[in-house]
């Protein structure tokens, strides 16, 4: 699929994407929404939805290549709203070997890239999938306290890799997992590195898969790493590379310019360079949730009627729509300024990335919220999709970063202070 030749922000979109977004949409409506019931009740990995996908090429290498190529940086956005406006447990099992994808192309060299990313995706009737595993159960938000460990052994060219990574999408069921992991202790995130960890590698085992409130049709458990051996050229970006990094933090831990404390820069990591990468993407996600609740309680409002009138009449009801539409539109606009921000390499003075995905994140809650309450009682029921959606929505604002933490990254930005 070509891309438009501008790499101006425009509110129009091009034939390109606008035969994207009816593409994604036309397999969102036909094929993942007749699933979504099905699929988060039984709370299992959706394979043939995920068949369907590869069988048309959305999920393949082949799509990620050509909209990493996009020169505007809106593929991936628009992508991600349609597919999620049909489902968000399928649409984040057809996605979710996408961070580790990005895991590898942000830390990895064009070498690593050609080498692991294809193993990702396999083809149509061989589906492979990919995992990016760096939460810890006493290491979220913060990273510093990761307690993964990667030890290097000289005498074999490996990397011996041990702890529990938790919060995986794929995780253990993936073909081909991206770690990150500890190399110097003393250097907290600065002392981090990722790592690829190939299919069938030994000592690598899952551990409890999680029952989810939301987004059940997707793959969620933790990663048991026992004594993994991985050859050194798994570690990404090279051995090379990671010895100068840890002697430029060495050396700044001896003058004074670099604390103990965990970094506070958007790449002061592996794991921060990733989700970087990723998050105007994640807020996309978030606003097709909120599109699609708020598209059912429109409908609902028009026909539902009450004291003779339908309740789309009732002020009360029709300011929350309109709320209810301000708040998407405005979160469509900051993820794609941040998206466009981040394919044109521009920095992130003001955190607009964090804007996209706080902004996006928690109106995806209210919008969902509000639907219910205008569908009443029927909202609260499996009837409607509505208190799916609802329930689906809320992690939006826990995970990639809670919204705690996206304020607090904003705040730092906007003033400058070592806000704690």
């Amino acid at each position: 699929m070509s891309t438009p030749a501008s790499t101006e922000p425009s509110f129009d979109l091009g034939q390109d994407h606008l035969d994207l977004r009816s593409w994604v949409h036309d397999f969102a409506a036909e094929v993942v929404r007749p699933a979504a019931s099905e699929w988060d009740e039984r709370e299992e990995f959706p394979w043939p939805v995920l068949e369907e996908a590869a069988k048309i090429g959305l999920y393949s290498l082949d799509f990620i290549a050509s909209q990493a190529a996009d020169e505007t940086g809106l593929g991936f956005p628009i992508t991600m709203e349609e597919l999620f406006w049909g489902d968000a447990g399928i649409g984040l099992s057809i996605v979710g070997t996408s961070l580790a994808a990005a895991g590898v192309r942000a830390n990895g060299t064009d070498e690593q890239v050609i080498e692991w990313v294809p193993q990702m995706y396999g083809s149509p009737g061989d589906l492979k999938l990919g995992a990016f595993c760096s939460s810890e159960p006493d290491a979220g938000s913060d990273v510093g306290a990761m307690r993964t460990r990667a030890t290097y052994d000289e005498a074999t060219d490996e990397w011996v890799l041990n702890g529990t990574k938790t919060w995986a999408t794929n995780g253990g069921i993936a073909d081909v997992h991206v770690v990150t992991a500890v190399v110097d202790p003393d250097l907290r995130t600065r002392g981090q590195a990722s790592f690829v960890v190939p299919p069938g590698t030994a000592g690598l085992s899952q551990g409890q898969k999680f029952k989810k409130h939301g987004i059940r049709a997707s793959h969620t458990a933790e990663v048991v790493l026992d004594q993994v051996r991985v050859p050194g050229r798994c570690l990404l970006g090279g051995k090379e590379k990671l010895d100068a990094r840890l002697a430029r933090a060495r050396e700044a831990v001896r003058d004074g310019a670099l604390g103990a404390s965990p970094g506070t820069g958007v790449k002061a990591n592996a794991s921060m360079a990733t989700f970087e990468r990723t998050r105007p993407a994640v807020g996309a996600q978030a606003i097709g949730i909120a599109r699609a609740a708020y598209e059912v309680a429109l409908d609902y409002a028009k026909t539902r009627e009450q004291f003779g009138k339908p309740i789309i009449e009732n002020q009360a009801i029709a300011f929350m729509l309109a709320d209810m539409a301000v708040s998407i539109e405005a979160s469509r606009l900051l993820v794609w300024r941040a998206a466009w921000m981040a394919r044109q390499g521009k920095r992130f003075d003001q955190a607009e990335g964090s804007m996209s995905k706080l902004f996006a994140g928690e109106t995806a809650v209210k919008v969902t919220e509000r639907a219910m309450q205008i569908l009443g009682g029927n909202g609260f029921t499996r009837e409607y999709p509505v208190e799916r959606m609802a329930r689906d929505a809320k992690i939006y604002t826990i995970f990639e970063g809670t919204s705690e933490i996206q304020r607090l990254v904003i705040a730092r930005a906007v003033s400058g202070a070592p806000i704690r």
